[in-house]
């Protein structure tokens, strides 16, 4: 009998690590996204050039996989004049790229910004405090294959000076702007409490 429960526990304490192991190898982390450089050449004050067009950025995508590669689809970035989203004032286009595991990319984009919302925006003294949302999807390579796509949306604000400059030296982290998502957490801890359960009514 005593043989019996000891099997029985190590069939189940065994298939409960592997269903451990998968989970945590198919696990994925989203990339990490922020903004390195953001210009637009119109609220510069110095050059007094109110009908540039132009805005340009730099963008930084991190892979926090060890093991994973991701394929993005175009990154578009849409800049707004206020955090409430209250008008539009460019978009910037990244085209489609791979990116390995741990890797780092750097992604410059130029767009075209309406001046004339990017002006009435800022402050008399220059500055403005502009939002930047960031929208893709993603597949994960594991191995020799991917995944579905992921669906990826951050944003923040950035704080540009009278040069047109933002005035964090720093990359600005984008935050994702989705609830998180406990999902295959909660699936495979369900499975294993369920195949423990009907383990033991087996038994008894």
């Amino acid at each position: 009998m005593s043989d019996t429960i000891g099997g029985c526990c190590r069939f189940v304490f065994t298939l409960g690590l592997t269903a451990l192991f998968m989970w945590l190898s198919l696990r994925t982390s989203n990339p990490k996204c922020s903004i390195e450089k953001f210009y637009l050449p119109s609220l510069n004050k110095t050059l007094n050039t109110p009908n540039d067009t132009t805005l340009n950025l730099t963008l930084k995508l991190s892979n926090p996989n060890k093991d994973k590669g991701i394929k993005y689809d175009p990154v578009n970035v849409t800049v707004f004049d206020y955090s409430n989203r209250s008008h539009v004032i460019g978009n910037v286009l990244v085209p489609a790229f791979y990116q390995g595991h741990k890797k780092n990319a750097k992604k410059d984009g130029t767009g075209t910004a309406n001046t004339t919302v990017a002006l009435q925006a800022v402050a008399d003294n220059g500055t403005g405090v502009f939002r930047v949302d960031l929208s893709t999807s993603v597949k994960f390579k594991i191995m020799f294959w991917y995944t579905k796509r992921h669906r990826i949306r951050v944003g923040a604000d950035v704080t540009v000076n009278a040069s047109g400059i933002k005035v964090n030296k720093k990359g600005i982290k984008l935050k994702s702007m989705a609830p998180p998502r406990m999902g295959s957490f909660c699936v495979v801890m369900g499975a294993l409490a369920n195949l423990l359960a009907f383990s033991l009514l087996n038994f008894w």
